[in-house]
């Protein structure tokens, strides 16, 4: 049914955005990346299409959200183990991003998140295998 997902955010400079995911770890497909949007790579197809503020509203008539006042999405990223979640979160805070809350351990899942330099919430989770299943 689906074959690959592309979550569109908003970003009000490009180049910083781009900048503060790499410090993250993530790529981009330079296929898809011009001076107005980049294909960030999530995993295997999934992406993040970052795109200028002008950009994206070519492609919606409603008004853009701001996300450091207001909630869009919530992005959630599942991940492979809770030491993860910690470095990714870490990484983020290092490169310009805060945290919303501390991280919470649900037993079965460990979740903690981020808020990237546009306000945009990633919330990043390492579930048990049984869990997942």
């Amino acid at each position: 049914m689906v074959r690959d997902i592309f979550v569109n955010l908003p970003v009000k400079h490009l180049p910083k955005a781009i900048a503060f995911f790499t410090e993250l770890g993530f790529t981009f497909n330079p296929q898809y990346t011009d001076d107005t949007a980049t294909c960030m790579i999530l995993g295997e197809h999934m992406y993040a299409m970052l795109l200028t503020e002008e950009k994206f509203q070519g492609f919606t008539p409603k008004a853009l959200c701001n996300a450091k006042t207001h909630s869009e999405v919530l992005t959630c990223l599942a991940v492979a183990s809770r030491e993860t979640v910690d470095d990714l979160v870490s990484k983020a805070q290092a490169a310009g991003g805060r945290t919303l809350s501390e991280p919470k351990d649900y037993g079965f899942m460990y979740a903690h998140g981020f808020e990237d330099l546009d306000g945009h919430i990633w919330e990043l989770v390492a579930m048990q295998d049984e869990a997942a299943a």
